[in-house]
């Protein structure tokens, strides 16, 4: 497979890696951008693999908890502008106070809202301001209790990072708390269990051939992969990660001594996973002008 100079600039952008490297873990994995990544952190160069996609997407986050029930649910807009549209704000926040009656995402989009569908508010409210929108995801958690949390809060219940947290028991204070360290730390799954298999064999292939390449007994590379991955799962496990609160504990320590079990959570940030074409600023006002 041909190599571009686009696919080098990607996975330099992604990794950090030099262009030669970047490069030559392209050539000796055929362009296959997820390979050279691991590639790439194998052999060092790399620190991590990053995230696809770029935070570009504008728009909002909104939040509602009624009773034991959580939701949260991400309305894009072209512009920031427009996220910052009273208007628009408005909509946000009956979409979500509309999403605690709901299971699902299509399932919102089919909820009456002031009479009318969901989908055709969110429509009728483009040809008013002018710019395309949608509801892009809904998160929904249950429990005994809910704790929500937003971060950069534009107004009360919406922003850029909204963070729920489903608990057994009697909150007293720890929910939030949580939320805010789900919204810090962004983990990938509540524990163990939940984590993506695929996520975690991959993790286990690169750390298998880091610990290869140090040219040690196979007894003792079985041993420093066994801490290694253990060492992932604390980062990457909300029940396992250190409390940011008071990080001499687990967040699954923490909730126990605060009378408490976390049941779930979810974490909806704008724009996540979205790539969104830049172009410097005179490109930009050259374009809107026509010229």
């Amino acid at each position: 497979m041909a190599i571009t100079a686009s696919m080098v600039k990607e996975l330099r952008d992604s990794t950090g890696a030099g262009m030669m490297d970047a490069k030559k873990a392209l050539t000796e994995n055929d362009g296959n951008m997820e390979a050279a990544v691991d590639w790439l952190r194998t052999k060092g160069l790399a620190k991590a693999a990053k995230k696809a996609g770029r935070t570009a997407a504008e728009g909002l986050v909104g939040v509602a908890v009624e009773g034991g029930v959580g939701v949260a649910v991400e309305v894009n807009s072209e512009t920031d502008f427009v996220a910052r549209n009273a208007e628009f704000q408005k909509m946000v926040g009956e979409i979500a106070t509309t999403a605690v009656g709901a299971k699902t995402l299509e399932e919102l989009l089919a909820t009456s809202m002031g009479g009318k569908p969901v989908s055709e508010v969110v429509t009728d409210k483009v040809a008013t301001i002018g710019e395309h929108m949608s509801v892009r995801r809904m998160a929904r958690v249950e429990g005994d209790t809910v704790a929500a949390y937003v971060h950069n809060a534009v107004v009360d219940g919406m922003g850029k990072i909204g963070v729920l947290v489903a608990l057994k028991g009697t909150d007293n204070g720890i929910g939030k708390q949580i939320a805010m360290h789900v919204a810090a730390t962004s983990p990938a799954s509540l524990s163990e269990a939940d984590l993506d298999p695929v996520l975690v064999e991959r993790e286990k292939a690169v750390l298998t051939e880091q610990a290869r390449e140090s040219g040690k007994p196979d007894a003792v590379i079985e041993k420093m992969i066994v801490g290694r991955m253990k060492k992932f799962f604390e980062e990457v496990c909300l029940l396992q990660q250190k409390f940011v609160m008071n990080p001499d504990v687990t967040v699954a320590q923490a909730a126990k001594d605060a009378g408490v079990e976390v049941l779930g959570y979810a974490r909806l940030a704008v724009g996540e996973g979205i790539e969104k074409e830049e172009e410097d600023f005179a490109a930009e006002v050259a374009k809107t002008m026509g010229a």
